[in-house]
């Protein structure tokens, strides 16, 4: 089981993030806003969208990292999405982050499997 984050995990084009943003569904906390779409690749994916709102370029870069660390770690454990996520302007801790990803993602999953 491989923990890497390799261009395969990532949504790159502005096609795919359009995709994603078309589908219309999206869950939300006070710590991060997640868009979702499901995909055919078997796998999760993750697309960033951080706002100059968040900060200036250090505490974006840091917002950066920490999600992606987030998914890093989780990516195993969740359904096969493509993902954009976009944090809240609040100040970045790990540890919250990680469950708000999880928990989002599992009720983004809930509400595209429903009819």
């Amino acid at each position: 089981m491989s923990l890497g984050f390799s261009k395969h995990l990532r949504l790159l084009k502005k096609a795919e993030f359009d995709a994603v943003f078309s589908a219309r569904a999206s869950s939300s906390d006070g710590m991060l806003l997640v868009y979702g779409a499901r995909n055919a690749l078997g796998h999760p994916r993750l697309g960033l969208a951080v706002s100059r709102k968040v900060g200036n370029a250090v505490a974006r870069n840091r917002w950066k990292r920490l999600i992606r660390e987030a998914f890093r770690l989780a990516q195993h454990d969740l359904p096969p999405l493509d993902l954009v996520v976009l944090p809240r302007t609040t100040t970045p801790n790990f540890v919250a982050i990680d469950r708000s990803l999880r928990s989002l993602v599992a009720r983004l999953n809930r509400r595209l499997e429903a009819p």
